[in-house]
């Protein structure tokens, strides 16, 4: 019996329906045979037959591209190393770490157009950091000074969907509009939109996603569902989420998925750009699955050494994003010194904003939670910031002007 069960795991459906590989074992863990490679981890160019980088770029148009794409990487990475750090020391209540999904959120990121609108999750400070967004926002909003201060209509970047995987309903639904907007498939380019949807592996399995998929197909919505496979949802791995390639999944939706290297900033920006371009035509929504390993844990308040194997950790390592790209562009003479050292001191000056701008974030006045619900203040939410404020009035006078009176005072008025 159980040599039959481990025979059924390696092929699926091979005497009923279409062969599956298996999703996860050693044959899988560089990703299987259909990975999207343009890049390799040594900093080797390789061709694909079905997504290419630099089409219709000059060789210095290129190169200037690929500098672009290194330094969003060591930025990323630096906001990512300094949040870690506030938090330890106690700035922070928590952080999303992104350690070694960099090559996934700068490729995709740089992949969207200024009219395209993305939904993410709360780890995407990489995709935020390509649309525009003050990463000083995200650390307000892990700080707990405000629920995420950044206007989605300026750089349309949603806010940060706490709740696994309600962003991909959300992200459908505005494509639907989009869609009925007449803004998909009219061939202006500064026109057509696509809407992308930032989830993991874990969240596959929710039942918003699997819904979300039902509404895009059944309704051609110009949606892209970038799901970054870091291989752990919290401490769950791959292979007790999913049988098959994650990717491989969207054709039991109707709609075209794809492995790409999450770690290949250049194959994550080809297949990307790809799969947005269909959307904006009119074609429909597309599945691509990031393959990626999420080196650090998945919050500051996890320790990833109880469920997984440092030797994983350390072959990854030798995937890395950033050092990949470095190699490339230094093997190839269109990286010099006085590039990397720039690149370098303004990750120390950006590193040194954060530092200094998230100790300074005023505190939040308690009453601002009420004017946080609706558009429109409510009747019965005035009233019920009124009582709050006369019930913070009765307090000692180490918590004066929290009440009515201080509400008054910051906004310059009563409200």
């Amino acid at each position: 019996m159980s040599a039959d069960v481990t025979v059924k795991r390696d092929v699926i459906g091979s005497d009923f329906g279409p062969q599956l590989v298996q999703g996860s074992g050693l044959d899988e863990r560089d990703g299987g045979p259909e990975l999207v490679q343009l890049l390799t981890p040594e900093g080797e160019r390789l061709e694909h037959p079905s997504f290419s980088f630099g089409e219709g770029l000059s060789a210095d148009e290129e190169a200037e591209k690929i500098r672009g794409f290194y330094r969003d990487m060591v930025l990323t990475r630096r906001i990512d190393v300094e949040a870690t750090a506030l938090q330890r020391h106690g700035e922070l209540g928590i952080w999303a770490q992104l350690l070694g999904q960099e090559a996934a959120q700068i490729g995709s990121g740089r992949a969207l157009r200024t009219q395209d609108y993305v939904f993410p999750t709360y780890r995407e400070h990489g995709v935020a950091w390509c649309r525009g967004v003050d990463p000083l926002r995200l650390l307000g909003l892990f700080r707990g000074v405000d629920q995420g201060s950044w206007d989605p209509n300026e750089n349309n970047f949603g806010l940060y969907t706490i709740v696994i995987g309600a962003q991909t309903l959300h992200a459908t639904g505005y494509a639907m509009g989009v869609q009925r907007d007449g803004a998909v498939g009219t061939g202006d380019p500064e026109r057509d939109a696509a809407v992308v949807a930032y989830f993991g592996d874990g969240a596959s399995s929710q039942g918003d996603v699997n819904e979300a998929f039902i509404f895009a197909a059944s309704y051609n919505a110009p949606v892209v569902f970038f799901c970054q496979n870091n291989q752990w949802a919290i401490s769950e791995p791959i292979e007790r989420q999913s049988r098959i390639p994650l990717y491989q999944r969207a054709l039991g939706f109707g709609f075209p998925g794809v492995r790409v290297d999450g770690n290949d900033v250049l194959a994550t920006y080809a297949v990307t750009q790809a799969a947005l371009e269909r959307a904006r035509d009119g074609q429909g929504p597309t599945f691509v699955e990031a393959y990626t390993y999420r080196m650090g844990a998945h919050t500051t308040t996890d320790d990833p050494t109880r469920y997984r194997l440092s030797s994983d950790v350390e072959h990854w390592k030798l995937k890395d994003p950033i050092q990949r790209v470095k190699v490339y562009l230094t093997r190839n003479g269109l990286m010099d010194q006085d590039f990397a050292d720039s690149v370098d001191a303004e990750a120390e000056e950006l590193g040194e904003k954060l530092r200094d701008g998230c100790r300074a974030m005023p505190d939040p006045h308690i009453l601002d939670v009420f004017d946080k619900v609706f558009a429109e203040q409510t009747e019965e939410l005035a009233s019920q910031k009124a009582g709050y404020s006369d019930y913070l009035d009765t307090f000692e006078p180490e918590h004066a002007g929290e009440g009515r009176a201080g509400a008054e005072t910051a906004s310059g008025g009563a409200r």
